[in-house]
């Protein structure tokens, strides 16, 4: 590397110098032009860091310009902070900023006029220079010829540019929005285990106070459509879902459930921006996971994140639909805004605490995404808005969604009706480079918005909501730390929520008053080759605590998941999981016959392929 002198000199006009011994008093115009390192102050402000000649990185000035720090024209030298009258070059740049105007500085004032500059970047700098030129001077002739060569080369490659420029902007998609997608094969298979036999509704009869005759349970045993439910809290779709029944509810299940499939599911996004900070998110989706295990059968618990059915948006199988379109914007330089007319509560969280699993494709268990919180991160979705706050990392946020907010019918639904099936949230955290913490309150109008809860749990809120209609209040705290570097030491996620009812007044002996969810989550990076990932999990999603009659329930249930995900290449990833569930009907494995407690359980495991593009 060649050292500038002490005086200043630039490293350019050092390396030229010593090329033009001879023709030293004749070099008075290029003297002046070299000893601007504004010389790629028209391409990129970068210093030559080897007398090296990087010929290839001539093409990438352009994209290096767009990512550095960017220059500005300037038109007197008194415009730089950093030079001086008794600087050796202060009269030459002043005279090739008055007369040539093709010297640029930096934003803050600065010339920099020590950094070093290869012959490519001032073959770019004179070239630039030369449309300003008026007259050819012999002295222009003879840098012109002495440059020839790297002048050919840097035409060539801005030619070259040129035409790829023009190639892509004929074949663009848009100017404006970028196209991003993931695509998962799923091939599962679930196993159900225990020995619950036949539910004792009697035992129910007593519970839910149905008042029904054994003629009547045999009915329905027989037939779960016939109506017996019709004047009751519950409804005979809710009961035959919430419900097993059958000579013994594993084999029942496996009847049902018990096949291996294949399924797929397929996200398209549009991300539109219109001043480079907004965003526009359009989301397309199909899958066909609706008569699956895994899309919330016989248990919401074993849905996976990842499933999705095109009935949900499509008038049949298959279709592709608008899953969710919202735009985010910047308020200034600490607020922002959230609105859309389908989106979802997770989508305008100022924050996420927890980095359970980690990367793409890795995902299991929705219920094992939502921060041990199911009830407070609930991902209610619907016309909704948020307005966040972020600051050195702190963050703090308020927003609404209703799921029910598209319908005209108040009674039904529209926003903040008594139909509208809102959920409020409130999020205040903090997140540093390595962990992060957040506290949440969410209020949810119909308590039945929780997602995912034990079977007694879920059919004790539908029936909150078809009697007194409570609201329900979810608490939050979740929290999440990772090492700086990866190895041995996995990254931690956790959380805990806690729920309770506004107000149980003339609710039922059997209705839940407060429950509560804990999860705890490993996941190393880079586990045994680069790029591959390890997870578990367990926690217990949401289950009955209390009840309004004051009796002890017995809703617990344990969600346990593994993965490991192969990372085959960078838009590839083979993910094999497996999760267990150990008891999905909560308090109502309970009912066993002859009052005797049941056990009932439910094994899954499947190979996921996830291509994003």
């Amino acid at each position: 590397m060649i050292v500038a002198p002490p005086c200043g000199l630039d490293l350019c006009s050092y390396y030229l110098h010593s090329s033009f011994l001879g023709v030293r008093n004749s070099m008075k115009f290029f003297k002046q032009l070299l000893v601007a390192p504004a010389a790629l102050g028209l391409l990129a402000p970068m210093a030559a860091g080897a007398t090296e000649v990087n010929v290839a990185g001539v093409s990438d000035y352009a994209s290096v310009s767009e990512g550095a720090v960017s220059v500005e024209q300037v038109t007197s030298i008194t415009q730089f902070s950093d030079v001086y009258p008794t600087d050796w070059a202060y009269q030459a740049l002043s005279n090739l900023i008055e007369r040539y105007g093709c010297v640029a500085g930096y934003p803050n004032g600065t010339y920099r006029g020590n950094r070093a500059m290869t012959r490519f970047e001032a073959a770019a700098l004179l070239n630039a220079c030369l449309d300003r030129v008026t007259e050819v001077t012999d002295e222009l002739k003879r840098l012109m010829k002495e440059f020839e060569k790297e002048l050919a080369i840097v035409k060539g490659r801005v030619d070259g540019l040129e035409a790829r420029v023009g190639e892509l902007e004929a074949m663009q998609f848009s100017t404006t929005t970028k196209l991003e997608g993931q695509t998962s094969f799923v091939l599962g298979a679930n196993a159900f285990g225990g020995e619950l036999n036949e539910y004792d509704l009697f035992g129910l009869n007593d519970r839910f106070e149905l008042g029904l005759t054994a003629t009547e349970i045999n009915d329905f045993l027989a037939d779960p459509d016939d109506g017996l439910f019709e004047n009751t809290p519950f409804s005979d779709a809710a009961v035959s879902e919430l419900l097993f029944s059958g000579d013994n509810a594993q084999y029942y299940e496996g009847r049902r459930f018990g096949a291996t499939t294949f399924n797929y599911d397929t996200q398209i996004n549009l991300n539109t921006s219109f001043t480079g900070k907004d965003l526009l998110t359009t989301t397309l989706r199909a899958g066909n996971f609706g008569s699956t295990a895994f899309f919330g059968a016989p248990s919401t618990l074993s849905t996976l994140e990842v499933a999705s059915d095109s009935l949900d948006g499509g008038s049949s199988s298959d279709a592709i639909y608008i899953d969710k379109i919202f735009y985010t914007a910047p308020i200034g330089s600490s607020f922002s805004f959230v609105v859309g007319a389908n989106v979802g509560q997770d989508d305008m969280m100022p924050m996420w605490p927890s980095v359970y699993p980690s990367g793409d494709g890795n995902t299991v268990l929705d219920v094992l995404t939502l921060n041990g919180a199911p009830a407070a991160y609930n991902k209610t979705q619907g016309p909704g808005a948020a307005l966040n706050y972020e600051n050195n990392g702190f963050v703090a946020g308020v927003q609404y969604v209703s799921q029910n907010g598209m319908f005209g019918n108040p009674q039904e639904g529209g926003i903040a009706t008594d139909g509208s099936a809102g959920v409020g949230t409130v999020q205040i955290g903090y997140q540093a480079e390595q962990w992060g913490i957040a506290g949440v309150y969410s209020y949810l109008q119909e308590a039945q918005l929780v997602p995912y809860s034990t079977a007694f749990t879920q059919l004790s809120y539908l029936a909150n909501d078809a009697t007194i209609n409570s609201s329900l209040n979810a608490f939050a705290l979740s929290g999440y730390w990772q090492p700086e570097e990866t190895g041995w030491i996995p990254a931690i996620s956790a959380g805990w929520g806690i729920n309770t009812l506004s107000d149980s007044d003339g609710a039922a002996d059997f209705i839940v008053t407060t429950s509560q969810s804990w999860q705890v989550s490993l996941h190393w990076d880079d586990a045994f080759l680069q790029g591959n990932s390890l997870g578990v999990a367990i926690g217990q999603p949401t289950f009955a605590t209390a009840l309004k009659g004051g009796d002890t329930p017995y809703d617990g249930n344990y969600v346990m998941e593994a993965y490991y995900g192969f990372q085959v290449t960078d838009n590839i990833t083979v993910t094999p999981a497996v999760f267990y569930l150990s008891r999905p009907l909560g308090e109502l494995t309970y009912l066993g016959r002859d009052g005797k407690d049941g056990t009932f359980n439910q094994f899954g495991g499947v190979l996921r392929t996830t291509f994003t593009f």
